[in-house]
Order: C-alpha cells, then sequence, then structure tokens
C-alpha cells in the first residue's frame, strides 16, 4: 500500500510575531525591516492585547474626559512593526502565494527579506491581501515584516466619529485580527465568484472573474457545483473559459427559499481548469428575492417588517470586533431573544463571521461605508478611498443573503451629486442589495424626503412630520391610538425609522466587574465614587430600575406606533443595547455586552417586538370612572404566512387582578400586513370605585402571542380631605401658618420656584454628549410611601405621571441638610447625580411642611391625576402617619425655592 500526501495549500501565521513600536515614523528610514526585534507578541492580536503602548494614568473623576468612552489600559498611535521567520514548501515555486490578513486599522505595507512588496493596502472593512509570489524563496527560509500604520488615512468622519475608525467603541487599535495565513495559488486563479439568485425563474445568475498577470493564458473549462441547504448535490454545470470574465445562468430547480423563518444557504463551488492550472472557489448565497414594490420591503414576494437595532462596533472586552462566529452568535441570539429580525452596522462592515451566523440565523443587515462625514466630496482622494472601499465590500461579502442593504453612510452632508454618482455607480455595479444615500442626514434642503436614487429610506421625520416617537412624547400627553401615516404620506420608497429610542438609563454599576478585558470603566467608577462621595451610593440600583424601566415604556410605544403605521416598512432602534461612547450614552434595554441588566425580559420584550403582535388603540393613559373606556384592537403579522381561526381573548383586571370585564372577539384570519383590525371593546369604568392601575391583556387563544397595556381609573367624587391643611401657594402664607403649628401643604406657583424644567422623557442620549437639556431621568418614589397610599404608581415613571411631571419644576435639594430624602425622587443624570424631588415633607419651627413642585392647583378639573394626588397627600397629611422627621428652617425652605434662576435648556446639534 502507498498513500499520496495532499500538497500543502495554506500555511497559518498566526503565534507569536516580533514586535516594534515606531513612534517617531522612523522605521522605514531606518530599515527596520531587515532588523529583528526584542519585543514579542501574539498575533492575531493587538497592542493593548499585549501591554504595549502608553499605559493609561487616568483617574475615576467626574470630569468630560472621563465620561466620552471607555479607556484603553495601553494606548498607541503610529506605526507599528510586525516581524516573523517563515518557511514555505518547494513545491510552491513559480505559485502566486497569498498572504490574508483579515482585519487592520488603517494602513498596511510588507518587505520579504528586506524587500518592499508592491503596493499597500488601505481597506478598514474587508481583508488586506499581498501577492508574495515574487519574493519569498521556497524551500528556504524567509523573514516577514508588516509595518501597520492606525493614523488617520483619509477624511471620512468628522471628530472620529464613524464607528470604522473610532475611540468611542471600537478603539483605534494596532495589531491583526482574524485570519493571518500564505495560500498558494497557480498563475491562473479565480478573483470572484459573485451569485445573483432570481427566485422568479429559478436560477442563478453567476460571474466569474480571472485573477491572472498573463490574459493569454485564460482558456479553459469552469465547472459550477452547488450544495443544496440539506446537503445534496445538485446538478454540475460546465461552461468553457475564454475571458477575464465570464457570466452564465444556473438553474436550482425547486429552490429552497432564503428569509428569517427558512434561512436555506446554498454552497457554489467554482473549479478553473487552464492546462495544468488549476483553482477552485466556494461561497455561500441564499435564494432570495429583496424588492421595494409599492413602497414597501418584500422579501420573497411577501411583506417584510424590520425590527431593528444598531451595532456600533461596540465590544467593551477587547475593544474589536470578533472575527469567530462564537462571538457573533452572542450578538445575534441576544436581538433574536429580543424579538428582533434586523442590524444596522452604522457607519462600518463587520468581518465575515458576522454575515456567515446572520445567514444562518435569517437576519437582514445593513451594511454602510465607513463613513460619517459633514464634507462629503470635499478631498478626491476620500472619496477615491471610498469607491474602493465599496468595491471591496461587494466582492468580499456580497453574496451572502443576509446583505440585504447598503447605505454610504451615517447622516451625510456635502456634495449630493457626489453621494449620488457614487451610489448609482455601485447599483448599477450589483443587484443583489438595495441601496441608499445617507442613513438620515441633517443636510439643508435634504433628509426629509428620500433621494431620487433612494431604494429605501431611513428617517426620523419626514416634510409632513415627526415618524419617532422621541419628538412627540415629552410634549403631548400618552394618546395608544396614533401612529405615523400623516408624516409617509406619498413616499415613493420604504421608510425605516431612524435610531429611535435613546433614551439614557442610568449606569449599572454592577457592570464595573465584567470589564475584564482591555478597557477600563472608569465613567462607572467615576459615578461610584461621586454617590458615596455624597452619601447616595445606596440609590443606583434604584437609579438604574426607575430609569431603565420608564426606558423600556418609552420603547414600547415606539415600537407599536410603528406596527401600527400601514405603510411602514420597520425600524432601527437605538439602541437595544448600551452605547458605552459619545459621552457614556447608556441608552440600551441590556448592557453594552449584549446582557441583562434585569430592566425587562426578553419574553415580556417579544409580546410587543416579534413577527406577529397584538395591538389596541386607546385615547389615552387616564381615564375618570364615569367615562368608558374604549379600545380597538388590530394585529401586526408579519411572519411567513396568515393566521387562520385566530380567537382573539381580552381582559381588563385591576390592580389585584379582579376581572372587571373581558371578552372574546370574533374568531378571523390574520393576514400578512398590519393595521388589521380585530374587533372593539366599550368598557363601563364605574366598577372602579377607587383610583387603581388596569391591565388590558389581549392574547390569540392557544398561542403565545399577547400583549398588555395599563390604564388608569380616578373617582369623579371624592370625599373633601385636608381642611385643617393650610393648603397655598404663597410663601409668606406658609411661613405664618407653620409659626402657628399647623400643617401646611406648600404649593407654589411654577414662575416662583427655582429649579429645573419638567420633563417626563429622560435624558436624550448622553448628558454628557449634550450637556444642555434638563438631564432628569423619571421619578423615583416607594409606592409604600403612606403619602401615596391613595395614588397608584410604581417606583417609576409610568404615562400617569406626564401631566404631573410636565406641569412641575424639579427641585435641587442639595443645599437642605442631612442629604434630605424626597418623597418622590427625580433621578438625576449620572453626570450631575443630584439631589433632586418633586415633592418632601419637613418639621418647620412649630409646623410641619410638605411641599410639593407639581402644580396641583391649576385646571384640576381636566387633571385627574394632579387632582388625585392632592387627594393623597391632603389625606395623608390628615393622619398620624404625617410626622415629618427631618428639621428645617423655613429660610432653608425659601433658599432651596425662592431664589428663582431657572432657564428651559434644550440638547443642541450633535456636531456643535
Amino acid at each position: 500500500m502507498s498513500s499520496c500526501k495532499q500538497p500543502m495549500q495554506e500555511i497559518d501565521l498566526s503565534g507569536e510575531w516580533e514586535v516594534a513600536l515606531d513612534s517617531l515614523d522612523k522605521g522605514i528610514s531606518e530599515k527596520w525591516y531587515a532588523e529583528s526585534f526584542s519585543d514579542r507578541i501574539l498575533l492575531p492580536g493587538t497592542l493593548c492585547d499585549a501591554g504595549y503602548g502608553t499605559p493609561c494614568a487616568l483617574e475615576p473623576v467626574m470630569e468630560k474626559e472621563i465620561f466620552l468612552n471607555l479607556k484603553r489600559k495601553f494606548d498607541y498611535l503610529g506605526p507599528a512593526w510586525y516581524r516573523k521567520e517563515i518557511s514555505v514548501p518547494e513545491e510552491w515555486k513559480d505559485k502566486d502565494i497569498i498572504l490574508t490578513l483579515e482585519r487592520v486599522i488603517w494602513n498596511s505595507q510588507v518587505w520579504i527579506n528586506g524587500m518592499q512588496v508592491e503596493g499597500f493596502n488601505e481597506s478598514l472593512t474587508t481583508p488586506h491581501y499581498f501577492n508574495l509570489g515574487k519574493y519569498l524563496v521556497p524551500g528556504e527560509n524567509n523573514v516577514i515584516a508588516i509595518r501597520i500604520d492606525n493614523r488617520r488615512q483619509h477624511d471620512i468622519s468628522i471628530r472620529n466619529l464613524a464607528h470604522a475608525y473610532t475611540n468611542d467603541t471600537q478603539t483605534i487599535w494596532n495589531g491583526i485580527l482574524g485570519k493571518i495565513a500564505l495560500t498558494a495559488k497557480d498563475k491562473v486563479r479565480i478573483e470572484e465568484l459573485r451569485l445573483t439568485p432570481n427566485i422568479d425563474n429559478q436560477t442563478v445568475n453567476v460571474t466569474v472573474k480571472i485573477g491572472s498577470d498573463d490574459t493569454a493564458l485564460v482558456s479553459g473549462k469552469l465547472r459550477l457545483s452547488v450544495k443544496d441547504p440539506k446537503g445534496n448535490k445538485l446538478p454540475e454545470r460546465e461552461v468553457e473559459i475564454n475571458s477575464m470574465e465570464t457570466t452564465f445562468e444556473y438553474s436550482v430547480e425547486d429552490a429552497m427559499l432564503w428569509d428569517e423563518f427558512t434561512p436555506n444557504i446554498y454552497e457554489a463551488t467554482a473549479t478553473l481548469e487552464v492546462g495544468n492550472m488549476t483553482d477552485s472557489k466556494s461561497e455561500t448565497f441564499g435564494m432570495r428575492k429583496l424588492t421595494n414594490k409599492e413602497a414597501l420591503l418584500q422579501i420573497n414576494d411577501r411583506r417584510l417588517f424590520l425590527r431593528g437595532t444598531l451595532e456600533c462596533c461596540i465590544f467593551p472586552l477587547k475593544g474589536y470586533p470578533p472575527t469567530d462566529n462564537a462571538g457573533w452568535e452572542k450578538v445575534f441570539n441576544a436581538a433574536r431573544n429580543y424579538g428582533l429580525n434586523h442590524i444596522r452596522f452604522h457607519s462600518w462592515c463587520p468581518p465575515e463571521a458576522a454575515f456567515d451566523v446572520a445567514d444562518k440565523m435569517g437576519f437582514y443587515l445593513q451594511i454602510e461605508l465607513p463613513l460619517w462625514a459633514l464634507n462629503v466630496g470635499e478631498d478626491p482622494k476620500t472619496v477615491d478611498f471610498l469607491y474602493d472601499e465599496a468595491k471591496r465590500i461587494m466582492k468580499e461579502y456580497g453574496n451572502h443573503p443576509s446583505f440585504c442593504f447598503w447605505s454610504l453612510g451615517n447622516e451625510l452632508q456635502g456634495d449630493f451629486s457626489v453621494m449620488d454618482k457614487l451610489l448609482t455607480t455601485i447599483k448599477q455595479e450589483d443587484k443583489r442589495h438595495l441601496y441608499m444615500t445617507t442613513t438620515f442626514t441633517f443636510e439643508p434642503g435634504h433628509g426629509s424626503w428620500p433621494e431620487p436614487n433612494d431604494d429605501f429610506w431611513v428617517s426620523q421625520w419626514t416634510k409632513n412630520g415627526w415618524v419617532r416617537g422621541q419628538g412627540i412624547f415629552d410634549d403631548q400627553p400618552a394618546s395608544f391610538n396614533k401612529d405615523f401615516s400623516t408624516a409617509i404620506e406619498g413616499l415613493p420608497v420604504p421608510l425605516i425609522t431612524h435610531e429611535i429610542g435613546q433614551y439614557s438609563v442610568f449606569p449599572n454599576l454592577k457592570e464595573i466587574d465584567k470589564y475584564t478585558g482591555n478597557l477600563l470603566p472608569l465613567n462607572f467608577k467615576a459615578v461610584a465614587k461621586d454617590l458615596e462621595k455624597k452619601g447616595r451610593l445606596y440609590l443606583a440600583e434604584d437609579n438604574l430600575m426607575a430609569s431603565g424601566k420608564l426606558a423600556a415604556i418609552l420603547y414600547k410605544e415606539e415600537i407599536e406606533r410603528a406596527l401600527k403605521t400601514p405603510g411602514f416598512s420597520g425600524f432601527q432602534l437605538l439602541d437595544l443595547h448600551d452605547f458605552p461612547g459619545q459621552g457614556t450614552a447608556l441608552v440600551g434595554i441590556i448592557d453594552a455586552f449584549w446582557e441583562s441588566k434585569g430592566l425587562i425580559t426578553p419574553e415580556e420584550f417579544r409580546q410587543f417586538c416579534s413577527p406577529i403582535v397584538p395591538l389596541a388603540r386607546f385615547e389615552k393613559a387616564t381615564y375618570i370612572n364615569n367615562e368608558t373606556f374604549e379600545v380597538q384592537f388590530e394585529a401586526a403579522n408579519f411572519s411567513d404566512k396568515a393566521l387562520n381561526d385566530v380567537q382573539p381573548e381580552w381582559i381588563l383586571k385591576d390592580s389585584k387582578g379582579s376581572t372587571i370585564a373581558e371578552g372574546k372577539l370574533e374568531k378571523q384570519e390574520v393576514a400578512i400586513g398590519n393595521a388589521l383590525k380585530l374587533g372593539n371593546a366599550s368598557i363601563p369604568l364605574k366598577p372602579v370605585a377607587k383610583a387603581d392601575r388596569l391591565t388590558l391583556s389581549i392574547q390569540f387563544a392557544g398561542t403565545d402571542y399577547r400583549n398588555s397595556w395599563n390604564i388608569w381609573v380616578y373617582p369623579q367624587e371624592m370625599p373633601e380631605v385636608g381642611t385643617e391643611i393650610a393648603y397655598t401657594r404663597s410663601f409668606a402664607d406658609a411661613e405664618k401658618a407653620l409659626n402657628q403649628g399647623k400643617k401646611v401643604l406648600l404649593n407654589p406657583a411654577q414662575e416662583d420656584i427655582n429649579g429645573l424644567e419638567g420633563k417626563f422623557v429622560q435624558v436624550f442620549w448622553s448628558p454628557v454628549h449634550f450637556p444642555n437639556q434638563p438631564g432628569t431621568m423619571g421619578i423615583l418614589c416607594d409606592p409604600a410611601h403612606p403619602a401615596l397610599a391613595d395614588f397608584p404608581t410604581e417606583m417609576h415613571s409610568n404615562w400617569q405621571w406626564w401631566d404631573i411631571c410636565k406641569n412641575a419644576t424639579t427641585m435641587e435639594l442639595d443645599s437642605l441638610k442631612n442629604n434630605m430624602q424626597p418623597i418622590i425622587r427625580m433621578v438625576d443624570n449620572f453626570y450631575k447625580n443630584r439631589n433632586l424631588g418633586l415633592l418632601f415633607e419637613a418639621k418647620v419651627g412649630n409646623g410641619k411642611l410638605l411641599v410639593c413642585s407639581s402644580d396641583l392647583i391649576k385646571d384640576l378639573d381636566s387633571r385627574p391625576v394632579s387632582r388625585q394626588l392632592r387627594y393623597s397627600l391632603l389625606k395623608y397629611m390628615g393622619s398620624s402617619a404625617f410626622h415629618p422627621e427631618e428639621e428645617l428652617s423655613f429660610e432653608q425652605i425659601k433658599k432651596v425655592l425662592h431664589n428663582v434662576n431657572k432657564k428651559k435648556e434644550e440638547k443642541k446639534s450633535i456636531y456643535e
């Protein structure tokens, strides 16, 4: 017996390399490529992984620099050299030998045995390739030296915000990630195998591009073999090759389609034979049809609704993206657990592994060039780079069925004619995706309507109005019968809403222990130290839960309004998970590690964010018990089929779980689409005798499809209470009554109170990035406090608090002694950590004082929530439970309240 050993085709170069930092940029002139280095590094990896660079000397203090982003343990910007001795087999003689560096920031150059390899690479999104065939000596030891320069090469973004090159999220690392290898190839090889499916005629358009220095050699045969998703071999196709590019059709009978429900993956292998030279290349693809018919996204001729979030290259352990499937499985599994089917890669493009996992899991991806600039077109070299980068992305990742949408970048401004030319060039070259000029823009004259050559459109508003709640929820009382139909009327292409949410959540200080890698959470530690110094560290967990529960409530209404809007094609959250940069923008329901913060379970979130969602429309959040609760039920069904014989069942319960009313709607089919009417219910609220929080639920019987909402009901008639209480707006009257030993409820007019503008919605994005906003993060209270005994509430803000918060001035209580404990707190943002409140009590002189900074006097006939709060407070003050322990002078009270010095502040532009 004898065996024939296959010749080696690839050499893995991962492992130990020599390394040297070239901070003075003198390595080329001093011929470092011909020297050996004493320091060592493991590749793939980065300088920070190995402990090279300037150690972080910053301390966790309450300064802006600390809160801008997570800090690297070791920082380095400039060229670095990586050197290794290698040997290649004798049989590689006369071969092209391709060096692959999977991911690099930003510029790479290579020397072999002291000779510089022609050219350089500068892609931020695709592997760097070098042909070393003319330089390596097979059968002998060779020295490879790689110079990598992570300094800014092109003007791709304002203040290095683009996530392909930023310290806000992934960090500007120096090193090599992923595959590092040498591959032997014959002189004629397959450079690209492009596969464009056509499900209408059950074919794949196959384009093969040949790589060769000698075009005279290109004459031979090409065989294409395909495996279906079950591993079965399909008929082989053979064609003649006579040029550098060949296109033909391949038939795929009984095609198994790709989408989120059936992510069927085919594998195609092209084998080239030219004389005695051979080469093969394999690519995966999916049989899918993506269109924008009738201004609606459609997948395989069925409505598609994107339930998406952003991925901004946030990897807080290492500070760079994973290049293995396991790292991306964590990301996509978390997104799927919360009901999502879409991820937008904001101003960057992920590595191959992300596409592989998304293909298998059925995610729809939006990819962007590494671009977030306000001056697009100004620098010709940058424009050339963008054209080249687009071609590289197209070639490297274009076959992936998950690669569905392509934008030139984020919030671009500048010369739109340059952008349009770039977009149309890509569109003409590659028909596998849908394209968009820019993911939203603030450019004057643009941004309120799609650009002429957009296939789809991502925006936060149109010329007709807002299409996300961030512009509405704080300014208008809660209403659940609205959608964005008027705003999108007449749109020529599908709309996906831009970056909905951005509701800042207080830091989870327990997260600090997770940072065991390259990045330091100095921002989190600074908050912990500040709270400890102020004696309020014990509030950190409550602050997290109060602000986070409010954020979850707002995200629910954001998503449901999108689902209710006929003509919508999806939304993109900002964000399901936290964003650690741009001033610590902790806007996620889960943390930056894609792990729970305990705010809402995936099961709860999926009730309103999944392929099938029962919905309800009703006028408002708060009612009087002489009213009738009118509700219209509907459904959004973006699954893969209509639902037959659906039995919708609804129930309205009080806070103790007792049923107030229930019913069944007519059995029916629920088609694919949204705004699908299910039926109505009309419920008299007279049985609700006391103020209470009710829960309305609907479920499709025999399924897991359910949803629920709260409403608050208050009695029309209330007994008179507090006749012995001095209830006043006047500071003078309050002081007089207190001196007489009376109980006083001081409720000053808003213009007489020093403090912060009352807000219902919490901080937008980040209090550091947008410092000119009131900066509060919702209420925090103990629902069991006797002052709130007749005012049903949770510990956090919910929709019934809108009237109270918007008609309030938030008091700053830091000047009061002994760390005053408000009955109703306002959670302050983590950058200031002030002691804020809407309600506090104190013993003042001979009297007892309760101070409320929300208006409990004006127009109470139309403000049932504030009327109920006043009733609860007066009843409390008339009881033996009203016994303030904190002693204050009236001068202290006046100092806090009466030195009026406030102004209305709003967030400013991100670019100011």
